[in-house]
């Protein structure tokens, strides 16, 4: 028995899906399915890789998230495709980040990642909106308390 469908065993005991909250609106899954087949995305995908893509994903989960949810949550084996489907969605977007190796990605912040600004910026900071209303969240009184701001609409 494979690791998924152990999952699907268990949770059809359970009548809950592990990770439920990962299946979007079924709508969307549709939305996906009929932007990816347009006139104006296969120009584009032909454009960038010089073939049609297939979308016939996005109709079966569109198919199985409507199982899922129609069925009120009970048919699991539906909700646990999408959810499969969205992972694989997510690795294959997230691969190049995972595969970099010019980065050194970092285990904490640098250590003086709170220092103050330099004193240019700080100037160049002065009495701009976003200033104003850090001294006004901070409990500061700002300097210019009676200057105006105009708005033309």
């Amino acid at each position: 028995m494979s690791k998924n469908s152990e999952e699907i065993d268990s949770n059809n005991n359970n009548k809950d899906l592990k990770d439920a909250w990962a299946i979007r609106p079924c709508n969307m899954y549709k939305e996906e399915y009929s932007d990816c087949t347009s006139i104006k995305a296969r120009f584009h995908q032909y454009f960038v890789h010089g073939e049609s893509v297939d979308c016939s994903q996005w109709l079966t989960d569109y198919e199985n998230c409507v199982r899922y949810k129609d069925s009120n949550c009970n048919d699991i084996k539906a909700g646990a495709a999408v959810v499969q489907s969205e992972e694989e969605r997510r690795q294959k977007r997230l691969k190049a980040h995972y595969a970099n190796t010019t980065w050194k990605k970092r285990q904490s912040p640098p250590e003086d990642w709170a220092k103050p600004l330099p004193e240019w910026l700080a100037k160049k900071n002065e009495n701009t909106y976003l200033e104003v209303k850090a001294n006004e969240i901070a409990g500061a009184i700002p300097e210019a308390a009676d200057s105006s701001y105009c708005l033309v609409m």
